[in-house]
């Protein structure tokens, strides 16, 4: 049996990836200043307390969960019928417009809460409608055999973005207010070309059938009744909604650790850190076995780091929890990606896409609603601690409410029959 060719020898894949690269950039230095001047308009323009501050990042989080809560079935049903490639080249034009509107806002000293708000609303619709099309498109661009590493290699691209991205956005950010969202809108511009060398892929369309609504709908009912799909994906969703920090990240940077928007660009990239040195050894050395149980282990862990961060007052100690808790969560998307991606059929990648990144994103915005909300409560460091210990404890009903993902054993895709099976029960 020859080895698998790299992600890299693919020219379709080395232009996914760029465009991957350069959107997780422009995203992240635009959350990390929009965070910012949220917080700091509610403190400094307002006059809010810590309190109803941290109310309002929870709110920020939450104005970007929603349109993707709303939109969920049509951008899966989408991404199953029109071309992958144009639906995120549109996603991404209109993330440039938010980056490009907020730079001549900040220009003019217009920045307001409910434009800040609002383009947080515009960004959550282009996630909405990217996410799922990039992730059905990247196992079009490379052979089976080769996408456990490619999908590490897509979140390193990811995690890269969002080393650099965090930082960068804050470092530039003290040079000049308007400069990220500059150079967020050439990165998108960037993004868009990259996409645009992507050559046509056939992709199956003859299995869909029934009412717009029941095609909709199938991939609710695939991830339902495949039980290793949906602990994968559910795993993540209350792990990260319950472990969360990236909300209350302003909060420790201004007011528990004191080092201001330098240092708040070094706590956002610190985990990022730790995924793409995890990305790189898996990209290296894919893993191959036990992979369920590692997952499992792997959200213990990303629990333990969350909450000794949590109760951390010194910088060095809270960045090398930050890294261990981004390894640790790199380990979760490894697998949960690698799972989902090879026990889906190519014509379903869509729907179930948009299903999974309803609950990645529930997560991750939800996730920052809670910490924000419960911090305004009992302080950041109860809501970050009480938190960790939660996705601790999901690790644990896990693997005893999915034993199809605990006893995963490897990547190996499913028999043809079986595969041919759970089509016609998802159609």
């Amino acid at each position: 049996m020859s080895k698998p060719s790299h992600p890299f020898a693919f020219p379709d894949f080395r232009a996914y990836f760029v465009a991957r690269l350069a959107t997780t950039f422009a995203q992240m230095a635009m959350v990390i200043v929009i965070g910012w001047q949220v917080y700091d308009t509610a403190r400094t323009d307002l006059g809010m307390s810590t309190r109803d501050a941290a109310f309002q990042l929870g709110l920020i989080g939450l104005a970007q969960f929603v349109p993707l809560a709303l939109l969920t079935l049509v951008v899966g049903w989408v991404a199953d019928r029109i071309d992958r490639r144009w639906i995120a080249r549109g996603a991404i034009g209109l993330e440039a417009l938010c980056a490009i509107s907020l730079g001549f806002l900040t220009w003019y000293d217009a920045i307001t809460l409910p434009a800040l708000f609002t383009v947080a609303a515009l960004l959550g619709v282009a996630r909405a409608f990217a996410s799922p099309a990039l992730q059905a498109l990247a196992p079009n661009l490379v052979p089976p055999a080769t996408l456990p590493a490619a999908i590490a290699l897509s979140s390193i691209a990811w995690q890269s973005g969002s080393v650099f991205g965090p930082a960068l956005g804050g470092l530039m950010y003290d040079v000049n207010p308007e400069l990220p969202y500059a150079v967020s809108t050439t990165l998108f511009l960037i993004a868009f070309g990259a996409l645009m060398m992507i050559r046509t892929k056939p992709r199956a369309r003859g299995l869909m059938s029934g009412t717009p609504w029941a095609q909709m709908i199938d991939g609710l009912h695939y991830v339902r009744r495949n039980r290793l799909v949906l602990g994968a994906i559910s795993l993540d969703l209350f792990a990260v909604l319950l472990g969360g920090v990236t909300a209350v990240l302003p909060i420790y940077a201004r007011d528990i650790l004191q080092v201001g928007p330098d240092g708040l660009g070094q706590l956002r990239a610190a985990p990022a850190v730790g995924a793409v040195v995890m990305g790189l050894w898996f990209a290296w050395r894919p893993m191959r076995d036990h992979v369920g149980i590692k997952l499992l282990i792997g959200v213990a862990v990303y629990g333990a780091a969350t909450a000794a961060f949590g109760l951390s007052r010194n910088l060095p100690f809270s960045l090398a929890m930050l890294v261990i808790l981004g390894a640790a969560d790199m380990m979760s998307v490894y697998v949960r990606q690698s799972l989902i991606q090879l026990h889906t059929p190519d014509e379903m990648r869509g729907r179930v896409g948009a299903v999974s990144t309803l609950f990645v994103s529930g997560s991750n915005e939800l996730g920052e609603a809670r910490a924000g909300f419960l911090s305004s409560l009992v302080g950041a460091t109860g809501a970050v601690a009480v938190g960790g210990i939660g996705a601790i404890l999901v690790a644990g009903l896990w693997a005893r409410w999915f034993p199809a993902l605990r006893d995963a054993r490897g990547f190996a895709l499913p028999p043809i029959d079986e595969d041919v099976s759970l089509k016609e029960k998802a159609l």
